[in-house]
């Protein structure tokens, strides 16, 4: 039998497409990966001291009238989080009474921290609750001050430290 250049390709093609069958054959699996991660509450604390409206003037404009200030406590929480905020009554308090140390050894001068700008609910050793976080925004709340008029007191520069605690 002689063969003619025609069946020479198509016995060599037939046979590669055999072959080339076999060498195509693949396969797949497949599995899937967990992610997961825990998220824990978080809160961080900062303030801005107390600044009062004016310097406590005890002869004429506070001596009936009190000198009022304030200042900020900002937290910074997870989301969901639920916080209160703790203000202490300070280093120089005397029982309940918040106090500013003055320059003499018994200088001190009276004063309050409240919650709210009508300066009715006392937030001087006292928690305040804020509820969760509804984002990790941070979130400011004014500290309201007062100085009560009328305090025999001597001049000079008083100063105290209020120590703020967020708790979640």
């Amino acid at each position: 039998m002689k063969f003619t250049r025609s069946m020479l390709v198509l016995a060599m093609s037939g046979a590669t497409l055999v072959g080339g069958d076999s060498l195509v054959v693949a396969a797949t699996a497949a599995a899937n990966l967990p992610v997961a991660v825990s998220v824990s509450a978080n809160c961080t604390i900062t303030t801005t001291a107390v600044s009062f409206v004016a310097t406590y003037d005890p002869v004429s404009t506070h001596a009936t009238n009190p000198d009022d200030g304030t200042g900020t406590v900002t937290v910074t929480c997870t989301k969901g989080a639920g916080t209160t905020i703790d203000l202490s009554l300070g280093a120089n308090a005397s029982g309940t009474q918040p106090r500013m140390k003055g320059p003499g050894a018994s200088d001190y001068l009276n004063y309050t921290l409240y919650s709210d700008a009508n300066r009715s609910t006392v937030w001087s050793g006292a928690s305040l609750t804020v509820g969760a976080a509804p984002s990790k925004a941070a979130r400011p709340y004014t500290v309201y001050a007062r100085i009560p008029g009328g305090q025999d007191i001597a001049t000079g520069n008083y100063n105290d430290t209020v120590v703020a605690t967020v708790n979640f």
